[in-house]
């Protein structure tokens, strides 16, 4: 009987269309479940979406549509984008289903009854987008700690539950379970950050809106987010606060996996074991909290007009090149780069020159030389001992990587043979064999080698590029392996590649593509521009004390230069007065390098400093921006000493 592995993604809040920094979680746990099922394990994915809360309460009312209209509208849309993405999920959970809802009722009940929930009033500072309730102490600047927006008084009933109660017990589980939560980074933030300075009681009920889970014996009350949303991964799958659950729970809990983002790994590894331990529930067996995709440098944002969609991107570069990008972009936990740019270079340096090239000359040989006929002969050299060698390690390496979900690892240890494949191709030169008949029997040779090789890697390919996988087999002629049957060099006798083979990947034309974006973008601009301005007319109008927190000063730039694996940041080395600073810009579509140097230009000089790309920048440059998008960077009237201050 093969062993089970469940994972779920979070579920999507479905407030609007996810962007691809969203829909990366749904691609980086699908692949991860493929791999899974490669290796022979009984997969269960679970996804889904988180649908209640004041927050859609009131997109629904600005749409004119009732909350459960809206929560259909774009639950549609998300289930849409996860299936254009190739994204196998077993089971797709919406908060708003009957058998999730009666399930979180009889949870709220169950945890009231037995003392862990009561009953009583909060007071304090609200953050919408978040849904999350803070005290004074915890706001940064006065606004919301997770992300940055204003806050609002609120006052109102509420039930709320122990968790200290249950905190003690968390920290063992941590000690006791070393590898719960990764990145290791992660657990030592939730131990440093929440639990031992001590864990407040959590609000897990509303009063103030209606678009939620009623609470079952008190009318005035919704179940707040954490508790109805976390315990989708139990209740998806058959739980039972009065019984044993389903069939379908005893076989797959506790799961082997949660997939979820940085931000909300605090409600994971905090909130949710305490309320399974509160049930009487086992607790999952790891939690691992992904990075963002940014957009050179930048959280994606509708406000900041830099958000870009799954859907576009597959449209412009097909589903499995935009899979192998995101993938390949986040190393474990950290952060990683988009952008139009970025994609079409990928695509061409590993996609179209790796692995596309690679199949397009061997199976271009095979037809040339052979007839398209694919055997191996025996006539064997030192060099194919390197070849098998490789082949080899790469199904041991990527299958070490994925232990801890190194996806970008195992992904590079898979194209790090296809690299040694062509590699192999240069060393034996087939061309030069193909001229001499007494050498045919060895060139035969090389090119089932290759073959070998090429299928050996798209067997490992499948979990993350499926569809390229089995397009590039069956080229050959040939079927996927499972991953134990890649151990051995040589598994098929003979085979006839295809007389005309389907293109994997060929090179792209920059400045045809970013046509392509540029139309499709110029096609939205009125619609995005409409939704934009109310923004810029909602500033609040401030008063001197406020203008008077931000410093300006003028800088002379020293030296400037672009930043490695961006398209749209330079790195700035400026003079203020005595000091020497510098300070990241997304300003390189608009100037180069060397129109900067020697120039003047002003900044904000008491701008917290952040790190882009891994550069701290140390300010920010002040630009203008017309109705075009065109930049053009403030400088002094007159000469001024640079460092002077602007009042």
């Amino acid at each position: 009987m093969k062993d089970k592995f469940y994972l779920t993604t979070a579920i999507a809040y479905t407030s609007a269309k996810p962007h691809i920094g969203n829909t990366y979680e749904a691609i980086l746990a699908d692949s991860i479940a493929r791999f899974k099922k490669k290796q022979g394990y009984d997969v269960f994915l679970q996804t889904g979406t988180d649908e209640h809360g004041q927050k859609i309460e009131e997109k629904a009312k600005a749409a004119g549509k009732t909350p459960k209209e809206f929560v259909d509208e774009v639950s549609a849309e998300i289930k849409r984008l996860w299936d254009l993405v190739g994204v196998s999920y077993d089971k797709f959970i919406r908060t708003t289903d009957k058998e999730h809802e009666k399930q979180v009722q009889k949870i709220f009940r169950k945890l009231y009854e037995q003392g862990d929930i009561y009953k009583g009033s909060y007071e304090g500072w609200y953050c919408t987008p978040c849904e999350s309730f803070w005290t004074e102490s915890q706001l940064v600047d006065g606004k919301c700690p997770d992300c940055g927006r204003p806050v609002k008084k609120a006052q109102e009933e509420a039930y709320f539950f122990k968790m200290s109660k249950y905190a003690d017990r968390l920290l063992k589980y941590y000690e006791e379970h070393p590898d719960f939560i990764l990145p290791l980074s992660r657990k030592n933030e939730m131990i440093n950050n929440f639990l031992k300075p001590g864990l407040q009681d959590l609000c897990v009920s509303r009063s103030s809106f209606k678009w939620g889970i009623p609470v079952d014996f008190d009318d005035k009350h919704v179940v707040y987010v954490w508790l109805d949303a976390l315990t989708n991964y139990i209740t998806g799958i058959g739980y039972d606060a009065d019984g044993k659950g389903s069939e379908l729970y005893q076989k797959l809990w506790p799961a082997d996996l949660h997939v979820i983002g940085k931000d909300i790994i605090r409600f994971h590894t905090i909130y949710w074991p305490i309320f399974l331990m509160a049930l009487g529930e086992p607790l999952p067996k790891r939690v691992y909290g992904h990075g963002w995709l940014l957009q050179d440098g930048g959280k994606m944002s509708k406000s900041k007009g830099n958000v870009i969609y799954a859907d576009d991107l597959v449209d412009v570069f097909g589903r499995d090149a935009v899979r192998y990008y995101v993938l390949t972009a986040m190393p474990q936990g950290a952060d990683g780069l988009i952008s139009w740019e970025s994609v079409i270079e990928k695509v061409n340096a590993d996609l179209a020159n790796v692995l596309g090239n690679l199949v397009n000359r061997t199976i271009a040989m095979s037809n040339k030389y052979f007839g398209g006929k694919v055997e191996d002969k025996g006539v064997s050299e030192e060099v194919d001992n390197d070849l098998k060698a490789a082949a080899y390690a790469a199904c041991g390496k990527a299958c070490k990587a994925m232990e801890d979900y190194c996806v970008s690892d195992a992904l590079e240890e898979i194209f790090n043979l296809f690299r040694r494949a062509n590699k192999y191709i240069d060393e034996t030169a087939p061309w030069i064999l193909a001229k001499d008949q007494t050498k045919a029997d060895r060139l035969a040779t090389v090119l089932y080698n290759l073959t070998e090789s090429i299928v050996i890697g798209l067997s490992l390919l499948y979990p993350f590029m499926p569809e390229t996988a089995l397009k590039g087999a069956a080229n050959f002629g040939l079927s996927l392996r499972d991953f134990d049957k890649l151990d051995k060099f040589g598994a098929f006798k003979e085979t006839k590649v295809k007389e005309t083979p389907e293109i994997l990947f060929a090179r792209l034309d920059q400045k045809a593509v970013m046509d392509k974006v540029n139309a499709m973008q110029a096609e939205r601009a009125p619609k995005e521009t409409a939704a934009k301005e109310p923004e810029k007319a909602s500033k609040p109008m401030i008063d001197i004390e406020d203008f008077e927190k931000v410093q300006l000063k003028v800088a002379l730039v020293l030296a400037c230069e672009k930043v490695e694996k961006s398209n749209k940041l330079l790195k700035l080395t400026l003079k203020v007065g005595d000091e020497t600073r510098t300070v990241v810009s997304g300003i390189a579509k608009h100037y180069s390098p060397e129109d900067l140097i020697g120039k003047k230009l002003v900044i904000v000089a008491n701008l917290k400093p952040v790190k882009l790309c891994g550069i701290e920048s140390q300010g920010m440059i002040v630009c203008a921006e017309n109705t075009e998008g065109k930049i053009a960077f403030l400088s002094p009237e007159k000469d001024i000493e640079d460092g002077s201050e602007i009042f």
